[in-house]
């Protein structure tokens, strides 16, 4: 098996989630007591949101960058950003190091696409649904129409994500809120509902959505098992 690098902490709560998801995802391929071969490396999150927040991606892009070719000098054989925002700086740290990295979108987007589905719903940071580098993605690179909800379900989205989901609170009138903006995109058309920020599968599931739902997470940590374990 491959050497995952796992380069995370924005938040930590997902970062935990991909650290079980690989763990589950390699016992359950290999048996037994196998677990996964990786490397974690969190960052502090509250400079990232800082650089964010300023707009200071290059930055951002710079720090990453430095840290995944960190993983790489550890060992790192594959690399995975546990975020979906920060994959607007994915070419920055692609250009970084000399292993594979596991895109995010590129992940979703064939699942989407096996299944059949043309036309998603975008539940996302205000970032990943209002700038190209993520929508643009889906839509040039894998032929997918994206719908993202309109302005205040958008502030909506965004806000529990970075004011309670990334504090690990977990409301109850968040989820009916996140059920209704899913309710509204599946209403304008969207066949199915991406959670397209690591943290929203701690707050809804399949259950939650009129349409089928497809969780970035799950799939972005599983895509790196199957690239772990094939050979050479």
């Amino acid at each position: 098996m491959k050497r995952i690098g796992l380069l995370g902490g924005m938040s930590w709560e997902s970062s935990a989630e991909y650290y079980r998801l690989v763990n589950e995802a390699t016992r359950a391929r290999l048996g037994g007591l196998h677990s996964a071969d990786c490397l974690l490396r969190s960052v502090d999150f509250a400079e990232i949101e800082a650089l964010q927040r300023a707009g200071a991606w290059n930055d951002a892009g710079a720090l990453l960058a430095a840290e995944a070719q960190a993983l790489v000098a550890g060992g790192a054989e594959l690399l995975v950003l546990c975020t979906n925002t920060m994959h607007k700086v994915a070419a920055a740290i692609t250009d970084a190091i000399d292993v594979p990295f596991v895109h995010i979108a590129d992940t979703t987007a064939h699942a989407v696409r096996a299944a059949g589905i043309g036309t998603v719903g975008l539940l996302a940071t205000a970032y990943t649904m209002e700038q190209d580098f993520y929508v643009g993605r889906l839509r040039d690179a894998h032929g997918l129409e994206v719908l993202v909800p309109d302005a205040p379900d958008r502030a909506v989205v965004h806000e529990v994500i970075y004011g309670e989901l990334c504090l690990g609170v977990v409301d109850d009138g968040s989820r009916d809120a996140y059920r209704r903006i899913m309710r509204r995109l599946a209403d304008r058309g969207a066949e199915a509902i991406l959670l397209g920020c690591t943290e929203i599968d701690l707050l809804v599931g399949p259950g939650d959505a009129p349409v089928p739902m497809f969780d970035t997470t799950r799939l972005h940590a599983e895509r790196a098992v199957d690239l772990a374990l094939v050979p050479g």
